[in-house]
């Protein structure tokens, strides 16, 4: 399984921090990038919107997973093999 590592981002000026591991760390990247934000940028949107009973790290995972289900270019694929890779392990 892949550890958990925590991030530190500033979102409206303030700094918090996330944990991830590193499989959706690196799909969350990939989804700024094909949305051309900064990783920052796409942090705060997902935090604007999470309801505020949901911690920041479980809305960015379930922000990833969703995105994956939603897309039909391979993206959605690679995402589920590394979450089936990780509840093997």
């Amino acid at each position: 399984m892949s550890p958990v590592e925590k991030r530190s981002v500033t979102i409206r000026g303030h700094r918090t921090s996330y944990s991830l591991e590193k499989p959706f760390y690196d799909d969350l990247v990939a989804i700024a990038a094909v949305r051309k934000l900064t990783l920052a940028a796409l942090v705060a949107e997902i935090d604007e919107s999470r309801p505020r009973d949901a911690n920041l790290s479980s809305a960015l995972r379930l922000y990833v997973l969703d995105w994956a289900k939603r897309r039909d270019d391979g993206f959605a694929l690679t995402s589920l093999q590394r979450l089936q890779q990780i509840v093997d392990r």
